[in-house]
């Protein structure tokens, strides 16, 4: 009898609680959108020096102008200290005077990045 009282007693006690228990569930998370901006290829080979890809995709039609990820080639190639890259783009047309979202041409890049062969190489430029 006293088991029997126990084992009604259990039973009783977890229908309650289930009876209690509402199904509104109240889930606070957030949520983190991240953004991965990809660099376009013809900045990734400024980058990586790799002066032969770089003259091959202006030869298609690269616009030495377009921004990748908020930079230009050219300030690509200051901040990266790549002086035979950004001699090629300047003689190709590249815009130096162009600013970054960051309000940053590519002189100031160059400076930023101590990058000391672009840097003469733009402040002859300016003179």
């Amino acid at each position: 009898m006293k088991k029997s009282a126990v084992i009604i007693a259990i039973a009783l006690g977890f229908s309650f609680t289930t009876l209690h228990a509402s199904n509104d569930i109240v889930t606070s998370s957030t949520y983190e959108t991240v953004t991965k901006r990809a660099v376009d290829p013809f900045c990734i080979s400024v980058v990586k020096g790799d002066l032969e890809t770089v003259k091959k995709l202006i030869e298609l039609g690269q616009d030495v102008n377009k921004k990748s990820n908020g930079l230009t080639p050219a300030m690509y190639a200051a901040k990266y200290n790549r002086l035979d890259i950004l001699k090629l783009l300047v003689e190709k047309g590249a815009k130096l005077d162009v600013k970054s979202a960051k309000g940053m041409t590519a002189e100031k890049y160059a400076e930023a990045s101590n990058a000391n062969d672009t840097l003469a190489y733009l402040k002859a430029l300016d003179s």
